[in-house]
């Protein structure tokens, strides 16, 4: 078992565990060995200290049972605060940083019986200057970002659950391109403390996985909803949005072909599927987030921008001087005219169970210069709505697409469950021979 216990969802290695048929050291050491075989092409840990974690895995083993995640490893994005390994934020700035405490994330995670793996790499303060991640399924390709290191270490199976942040595309993004899920919940749904801000009225911590069903358990325990051991209970979905966004003239062929393909799949079923076109308003959206997240981001990082502009990558330095220019009035005219989005993407949902939208704008780009675009995310992120990319369709270079999954606001678990159906309905289709697809 510990020699393929790394290739466990978290639901199966916390099953295998409780029944005594797998230890955390067990779990943890086939983790660490996939590490040290992939580590050198993926490069998807900013800090690692196997023998830390090994002892923290131990005592799970020697100890009472704490709580659902017992003994399950996990990976944090170098973004949040643990206050057994430095956290430097992705910037050199901090590179001898040692927090005093743990993310609250971090600390409700522990307290149910989990361990610390790593820390994954992250773009420089969740920003644009990329890290060295390369995509697991091709080191030529980026894994996306800013939470690029959670989302590579999650698709080589070197972990079976990372913690990630959005703010623009941070989680949905780099799931599409790494083949895995992610899930963004609702703002607030995971308490932030401990985690560096970058823009704070949008920022949220989500996380990375190979199935809905391992990050509705880690999101249940953390948000104080009664955890399931078992899996998530799928709940088919009656009536279905297809919302291809007013960016969809950016879609590239191939995520317009998984969404039409996971459309498809969802009609043969029998769901019911309308098209969903948002009213004008909407078409300057991303502008305006991302004037929002500028705004906020030129005064998050005023101490390193004013008495450290020497050490921070020129990217970052771009996006602060963007930040620079915007003005307070219109900083404040672009979140009027979000929350009036609000409002309407309330109404837009009205007897719909979710809505599906494109994840990225196709497959990972190559090189690593850029982590790609977040096109089809800071839509959501904006609206504070719930959003997973599930994956299961490839492009033309073989590399993941995904699809993505959006809910109302604060209506996570039921985004979960019928995100877990839709799950289950395109591995099925997937499997069958192309005929009958």
């Amino acid at each position: 078992m510990a020699a393929r216990a790394n290739e466990l969802t978290a639901c199966a290695a916390l099953d295998e565990i409780a029944a005594g048929r797998l230890t955390a050291e067990a779990l943890t050491t086939a983790c660490l060995e996939r590490i040290a075989e992939r580590e050198p092409v993926v490069r998807a840990f900013a800090h690692l200290e196997p023998e830390r974690a090994l002892a923290e895995a131990r005592r799970r083993d020697g100890g009472e049972v704490r709580g659902p995640l017992h003994g399950l490893p996990l990976a944090f994005k170098d973004l949040i605060d643990t206050a057994d390994l430095p956290t430097a934020y992705g910037s050199g700035l901090y590179a001898r940083n040692r927090p005093a405490q743990d993310a609250a994330c971090v600390a409700l995670a522990r307290a149910a019986g989990a361990l610390v793996l790593g820390k994954t790499v992250t773009t420089e303060f969740a920003m644009r200057a990329p890290g060295p991640t390369t995509n697991p399924h091709d080191p030529a390709h980026t894994p996306g970002g800013s939470s690029s290191g959670s989302a590579a270490a999650v698709a080589d199976r070197m972990v079976p659950v990372a913690f990630g942040t959005q703010t623009g595309g941070s989680v949905i993004r780099p799931a599409s391109y790494c083949g895995i899920v992610g899930y963004k919940p609702s703002l607030g749904t995971i308490n932030r403390t401990g985690v560096k801000p970058l823009a704070e009225s949008v920022d949220t911590v989500g996380l990375f996985a190979r199935e809905v069903a391992d990050v509705a358990l880690v999101s249940a325990v953390l948000a104080g909803e009664e955890p399931v051991r078992q899996r998530i209970e799928p709940l088919r979905p009656e009536r279905v949005g297809l919302c291809r966004t007013p960016y969809w003239d950016e879609a590239e062929d191939a995520s317009r072909a998984a969404l039409e393909a996971a459309a498809a799949m969802l009609g043969r079923a029998g769901v019911r599927l309308e098209e969903v076109a948002l009213p004008a308003a909407f078409d300057r959206f991303n502008d305006l987030q991302s004037m929002v997240l500028r705004f906020e981001a030129f005064r998050t990082f005023a101490y390193e921008r004013t008495m450290h502009a020497d050490q921070l990558a020129p990217g970052t330095l771009e996006e602060l001087e963007a930040g620079s220019r915007i003005a307070r009035r219109d900083y404040l005219d672009a979140k009027a005219r979000i929350r009036a989005c609000r409002g309407m993407i309330d109404e837009a949902f009205g007897n719909l169970d979710l809505l599906l939208a494109p994840s990225a704008p196709g497959e990972a780009p190559r090189g690593l210069e850029s982590t790609g675009e977040p096109t089809f995310n800071r839509l959501w992120t904006g609206l504070l709505t719930p959003c997973l990319s599930l994956p299961g369709f490839t492009g033309p270079n073989g590399l993941p697409v995904g699809v993505q999954t959006v809910g109302a606001r604060d209506d996570d678990h039921r985004l979960l469950r019928r995100s877990a159906w839709i799950e289950r309905q395109i591995g099925a289709a997937l499997s069958s021979p192309p005929g009958q697809r």
